[in-house]
This record gives C-alpha cells, structure tokens and sequence, in this order.
C-alpha cells in the first residue's frame, strides 16, 4: 500500500528502515537522499519480493532498494494559427508597438481562434515530446496536464490522455498553478518516477489565458498568448539522473496582486438566480472574471523571488552558478528575465527568451521556449538548465535540470 510521502510500504514489513542498512534521509529539496549512492538528489524503490507460495508473510526474503533517477528525454510544443501583433492590438486599445516592446519586450503573441482548443495545441505539443523521446503513447504512465485554463471545468489531463492514444488507461490528472505549472508538473513527475515506479511521464505546460483577459485593458491584454509545451520525463539509473534539484513555494498573501476569480452572472429577472424563488438557493451561475492584475507589485515579487528560489535550488543540487548553461526563465517580462539574469551575473547570452514572439503563455512559456531552443541546436545533450517559474497564487519555483 501507498502511505502519505507516496512511498510502498508492506504491514509484513513493519519496520522496513530497521531492516535495510543504507543512510536515507528527505532533503529539504523534497527528495530522499541516500549518501551512500550519490551526493546528488535521488530517491529509492523496492523491488518485487520472491517468495515460495506456502511461506509465511515473515518469510519473505529481504526487499532490495533499487536507487532511481530521471531524466528529460523529448520536448515539443504548438501555437495557434492567428498571430495577433502590437499594431494589431494598437487598433483596440490606447498603445502603440513601440510602447508595449520597450515595457514588456513583446511584440506578437498567438491566440486560440475558430477550431482551435487548448486539448488540440497540448496533443500537438505532446505527440512532438513522443516521437522525439521515440516513446510511443502506450508505453506512457502518467499524463500531468499543467493548465489554469482548461477546455472542461474538471480538467483537460484525461481528454489528452485518449487523444494521444494510452490504450492503457494510465492516470492523467491537471496541475493548477498558473506560471509556476510546469515546474510543478516536472517535480510531480520527478516525484512519481523516484517513489512510484513509474517510468514514462508526460508533462504538459499549456494554457489560452487569451480567454480571460479584458481586451479594452491596456496593462493586461498586451501580456497574454496562447500555446502548449511538453516534455517526456523518463526514469534512468542514478548515475544519469538529470533533476539535480528542486526550490517551490507559494504565499496565498499575494493573491490580491494577482487573480481571475469566480463572479456571480449579471443577469435580471428569473435566471438571475437560477431558478430559484426563494433566498440564496439554488446558487447563481458564476462564471470567472477577467485577469486582475497589480504590475508593480508582481514585478517587485518576482525580481526578489525568483533569484533566492535559484540560488536555493543550485545549494541543494551541490552546483556554482557557473556550472549551469543555461538561464531558463518564465516568460512574462523581459524586464524581469534581464533584472533576474543580472541579479544571478548570468550574460545575457545564456539567458533563453523567446518572449517577443509569443508574450506570456503562463505554463506553457517554459517547455515552448526550451523546445525551440533544443530544435534550433542553442540546447545540446549534457547542457545543465536552471530554470523557474512563477505568478498566480503566488506559486514560484525553480529546478535545475539537464537536458538529455
């Protein structure tokens, strides 16, 4: 049986620590950590137990600690057709390209339109990860749908998982934190592979923000883009692991500084109150409120944040920022990716942003950018990426990662 850590433990076996004679410890990075197989992260399963058909459960033979790593092995992603510019957007709104590429760094972003769906642009996204991890979709364990804005209220994950065609049914469930998503979704992962079992994870980054946002708002519907991004995380010994580490927090404080929340319909007469003929029951229809956001202060947030949760992340993983190739950030601002680089002293030329082309696809803005810059050759095999996430909620965190 599965207990709370989502480690298996026996009732035959009551004291399974007392019994194995390994030094295992949780960092405080959220993995167990056995110094005997490696300095790096790493976590431990069980392998199966032998044992004769007339034994008794106290016969059973000694459980084998099998340390386990994981690593990134394929990426892909996917935007929709409609490219909408800033002089596109200086046609609605009070703006002007010039204005919106000096504060934001943004010039096009891409935007859901006629068939397009979020579930499309994710197996899109996924099917690319597949082929290039030359892994095909039955042979997948686990789908995380990273998303903030799902096609079906109760998520997108199952939708993905029979499209891509799991003939096995495997679990797939959606992740809900906003920008932070994706890193979240690669240490849920991380977490499934080294405590689980599990092999082959497909972790998505996907999200159509463009439905939620005040297009007549000039400070917020320049920001936004639509796209999805995947990666395939695989389980490897531990001598490739390739998550070295992981920084993540979350501060409900910092809600008012950033939110979409649920809104009472605004409707007269009879369905204003679905139905109802007396009081406050049934509940009126709701629906959610466009994207409420202070600039300023999710600015101040993230330069503060952001550099601490990678410097923690690069303590826990035992590696100088040096070591590091790459600076992969969340794509929201550009003045944020150039203060945080500058914090950290990386050049701007190890620095990956993708931002002018896309804007902000919230989740989706990590795995696009890594995988245009693994298919353009800027990413080799063996290049060490610190990357972070961070917005709604507030939800950051960070990984430090290498590729392939």
């Amino acid at each position: 049986m599965a207990n709370a850590s989502g480690f298996f433990t026996s009732p035959s076996i009551p004291n399974l620590r007392s019994r194995i004679n390994v030094p295992i410890g949780v960092s405080r990075s959220g993995f167990c950590v056995s110094t005997r197989f490696s300095n790096r992260v790493l976590c431990s399963t069980l392998s199966s137990v032998d044992k004769d058909a007339s034994s008794s459960p106290s016969q059973y033979q000694r459980p084998r600690l099998v340390p386990s790593g994981c690593k990134l092995i394929g990426c892909g992603s996917a935007v929709p057709s409609l490219l909408i510019s800033n002089d596109d957007l200086a046609k609605i709104v009070d703006t002007n390209d010039e204005w919106i590429a000096t504060r934001t760094g943004i010039r096009n972003r891409r935007v859901v339109s006629g068939k397009d769906s979020l579930v499309g642009l994710a197996v899109e996204a996924a099917t690319k990860a597949l082929e290039m991890a030359e892994v095909v979709p039955e042979d997948i364990d686990l789908v995380l749908m990273c998303t903030s804005t799902p096609d079906d209220l109760f998520g997108a994950a199952p939708q993905i998982q029979k499209a891509l065609g799991c003939t096995k049914n495997p679990l797939a469930y959606d992740i809900t934190a906003a920008c932070s998503g994706f890193v979240l979704g690669l240490v849920s992962a991380a977490c499934h592979i080294r405590g689980g079992g599990f092999k082959n994870v497909l972790v998505i980054g996907a999200d159509s923000l463009s439905r939620f946002v005040d297009w007549t708002d000039r400070g917020t519907c320049i920001l936004f883009g639509d796209a999805a991004g995947a990666v395939v995380v695989q389980a490897c010994d531990i001598e490739d692991d390739g998550l070295f580490s992981f920084d993540v927090h979350s501060d409900g404080d910092g809600r008012r500084h950033l939110n979409a929340s649920v809104k009472e319909s605004q409707t007269d007469g009879e369905s204003s109150s679905n139905g109802s003929v007396f009081g406050d029951f049934p509940p009126k229809q709701s629906s959610y409120s466009c994207i409420q956001m202070n600039g300023k202060e999710v600015f101040r947030f993230a330069v503060k944040c952001v550099p601490q949760s990678i410097e923690s992340a690069l303590q826990k993983a035992g590696l100088p920022a040096s070591a590091i190739d790459w600076l992969l950030l969340h794509q929201a601002n550009q003045r944020i990716i150039d203060s945080v680089a500058t914090r950290l002293h990386f050049p701007p030329e190890r620095v990956i942003s993708n931002l002018a082309n896309y804007g902000n696809t919230s989740a989706a803005s990590i795995p696009l950018a890594l995988d245009e810059a693994v298919r353009s050759g800027k990413v080799k095999p063996g290049h060490t990426i610190a990357t972070s996430g961070f917005g709604a909620g507030l939800t950051w965190g960070s990984a430090i990662v290498r590729w392939r």
